[in-house]
């Protein structure tokens, strides 16, 4: 699969790439040719990373505290 960096484009070519909506269909057109066709899909959503149980948060917390005071005396 071919990969574009909207950041490596103009800002107008970057925006209008950018703002294509699901379904909507953008034609990249070469001395009058169709040169290539691209449909608008939605990125699919990341996944929420799980909630640290409150055992691995209290550790941390205690690691976090330990390292202050050794830095402090």
């Amino acid at each position: 699969m071919k990969r574009i960096d909207l950041d490596d484009l103009p800002p107008k070519l970057a925006q209008l790439l950018a703002a294509v909506e699901e379904g909507e269909e953008l034609l990249l057109v070469q001395n009058g040719a169709v040169a290539g066709r691209l449909v608008g899909a939605l990125a699919p959503k990341p996944e929420p990373e799980p909630e640290p149980s409150s055992d691995e948060r209290a550790a941390e917390i205690f690691e976090q505290f330990r390292s202050a005071m050794e830095d402090e005396f």
